[in-house]
């Protein structure tokens, strides 16, 4: 009681004045001020000698309201609180954040949230815009965005952008602006904000919709309501500023672990990661059979005895074993699932169902307890589209549905903010511009449209930084920048083949693709097998070497067996990566690397071995667009 009567008497005490407080990250680098002015709250934020955000605005229904101490502080965190709100601080050493608390015995309806993030200059940034609307709706979109580089004062005053997006501050530092913990609320779009500020917006709610989109496969909202969610209690979501001194610092943040929601499934010794034989980006193009290829009994009948001799968990069957509109009724007359999920059974290879989310969430609890007695082992649900608060609450109702079922998840057109911790059966996300858009990539010039190689190095910084990613990398047909178009059913890959192998190690991705034909890796068999060795989740992580749009390089252990990747963009350079890694002993070091005529024709690679020991330093050269790996045992 004598406790709590102090910090009464404290809050008391300061109801006549404003407060500053400030919080230090425990190495003492990183430091927040928080100003409770009569009318507003801001914060601010250093790192060193260098200003990270100006004085920047927290509110919620348009009031920035003074709040008081609710809580004695520590050095790292605090809770100021004004009538049944509070918001949390906290401080670490590479990231502070902050949330809003909602309280009392009812629940709250957000007209808006004022969630400011302004930088003292023009600072350069890597900016992901939405673009792509589906059905023209502003805040309905795939969650895919190439980066835009400039200005933040050239930052376009009339779009939405996404995050995490990165600032770079003086002295090589970098600031990344992300959102965590977006489950019943809305996610966090970005937009300019005064010269060199960014303010966030969110998708109002939902009144009505109708079937649209792309292919007419979303629900597109046509009237939203004049706030952003209804009936919310507890915390909002974190608004997080990660500060770095080295890229390569981002590549390890695992910021849904820190910021994300508790896990909600008490056994999940079911949830099974593994690769995956997919079908759609090859166009189930088989060659050398005895059948037509296509959408298919035998065609998959096919993929799974390709799954079982690569040792590949699963595969896929992607849009067209349903209609559209069910997935129950009408399906497929070519697939006979009923003979195919016993045939993979045997052979120990499950098999994954497509579906779209407006179709998915028609049936739910029936259709995915009647698909896993059959024994599917999970849905890839795609074209989400949106992140306002009933597709949020849509897709922690998916999750749940599924983990009853032990049914894994792939959740595409959906950006992740933590909940694949609540619910670890959510194996993968898309919200990438990954392999799929070589397909339709245009030319410009002398070359793509997009720089493909260069946001290959980026996204491990940025997008891999918020959950795991969908790329579905493993295009066997992979060319120079010169050479490459798109080609719907012959896709290929920009940059080398090595670049394409080194994916399978640098991104993180429990559920990953070989997205290229059976007959194509059989053609190439030791591209398959080499790949085949690799992983999808690792027991430790190595950042290496890198630079957010350059390179990067890092090292990951399974076991006793260390893994070891490099990727660049259209730039060649030479690196050295030191083994201080490796166990005492000597080691052998299976390494797969660019050719040296890989400038030239991109499928051009070497496969070698070698003996390693700690202390060991390899000279890696990788070509333009080009990549390196090595399994190291």
């Amino acid at each position: 009681m004598r406790k709590l009567f102090s910090i009464l008497l404290l809050a008391a005490a300061l109801t006549l004045q404003a407060k500053d407080y400030t919080l230090s990250s425990p190495d003492g680098l990183l430091t927040v001020t928080i100003h409770a002015d009569n009318d507003r709250l801001t914060w601010e934020m250093h790192h060193g000698d260098t200003q990270v955000l100006a004085p920047s605005e927290i509110g919620l229904n348009g009031h920035f309201s003074y709040y008081k101490l609710k809580r004695k502080p520590t050095p790292h965190s605090i809770l100021l609180g004004k009538g049944t709100t509070q918001v949390e601080f906290r401080v670490d050493n590479d990231a502070a954040a902050y949330r809003i608390h909602l309280g009392g015995k009812g629940s709250w309806v957000v007209t808006s949230e004022q969630a400011e993030f302004n930088f003292a200059a023009d600072y350069p940034a890597f900016i992901p815009y939405v673009n792509d609307n589906r059905g023209g709706e502003r805040y309905c979109f795939s969650f895919e965005s190439y980066y835009d580089e400039q200005p933040l004062s050239k930052m376009f005053a009339d779009s939405l952008a996404i995050n995490p997006l990165a600032v770079r501050l003086p002295e090589g530092k970098l600031a990344v602006i992300a959102d965590m913990g977006a489950t019943d609320y809305p996610g966090m779009f970005l937009v300019k904000n005064g010269g060199y500020g960014l303010k966030a917006a969110f998708a109002p709610y939902p009144i009505d919709e109708q079937i649209g989109g792309y292919a007419r496969l979303n629900l597109v909202p046509t009237s939203r309501a004049p706030y952003i969610a209804r009936n919310v209690k507890g915390a909002l979501p974190w608004r997080i500023v990660m500060v770095t001194t080295k890229d390569t610092q981002l590549l390890t943040a695992r910021l849904p672990q820190r910021f994300g929601p508790q896990c909600q499934i008490a056994d999940t010794s079911w949830i099974r990661p593994g690769k995956v034989a997919w079908d759609w980006w090859n166009a189930t193009m088989l060659t050398g059979v005895p059948f037509r290829a296509g959408m298919n009994t035998d065609t998959y009948r096919y993929y799974i005895d390709f799954a079982a001799k690569h040792h590949l968990e699963y595969i896929i069957i992607d849009e067209g074993w349903s209609t559209d509109e069910s997935l129950r009724s009408a399906l497929n007359p070519e697939i006979d699932l009923l003979s195919l999920l016993p045939y993979a059974e045997k052979k120990g290879v499950g098999i994954i169902l497509w579906s779209s989310w407006r179709n998915c969430i028609k049936n739910t609890e029936d259709d995915f307890k009647y698909y896993a007695s059959l024994g599917v082992k999970g849905f890839k649900v795609d074209f989400f589209d949106r992140d306002d608060q009933v597709v949020m609450q849509s897709a922690w109702k998916i999750a749940d549905c599924a983990a009853r079922n032990h049914l894994l998840l792939d959740l595409h057109g959906y950006r992740p903010t933590g909940i694949q911790v609540a619910w670890p059966n959510i194996v993968n996300f898309e919200g990438v511009k990954g392999l799929e858009n070589s397909k339709w990539e245009p030319r410009v010039g002398d070359g793509p449209l997009h720089d493909q190689p260069r946001y290959d190095v980026t996204i491990p910084y940025l997008r891999q930084l918020v959950g795991p990613l969908d790329y579905t990398p493993g295009a066997m047909q992979n060319a120079t920048r010169a050479q490459f178009f798109g080609n719907n059913d012959h896709p290929m890959s920009q940059g080398t083949r090595a670049h394409q192998v080194a994916m399978y190690t640098l991104f993180d991705a429990p559920l990953q693709m070989l997205a290229d034909s059976p007959s194509k890796y059989m053609r190439e068999q030791p591209t398959a097998d080499y790949i085949s060795q690799i992983p999808t989740v690792w027991d430790e992580t190595l950042a290496l070497d890198g630079q957010l749009g350059e390179y990067v390089v890092m090292a990951r252990r399974r076991g006793s067996t260390w893994y070891l990747a490099a990727m660049t963009n259209w730039t060649p350079r030479t690196l050295t990566i030191p083994l201080g890694m490796l166990a005492a002993g000597k080691h052998e070091a299976t390494i797969f690397a660019d050719g040296v005529n890989a400038d030239r024709d991109a499928t051009d690679y070497t496969l070698t071995s070698r003996e390693v020991q700690n202390g060991d330093v390899l000279t890696v050269t990788l070509a333009p667009g080009g990549g390196w790996s090595a399994v190291v045992r």
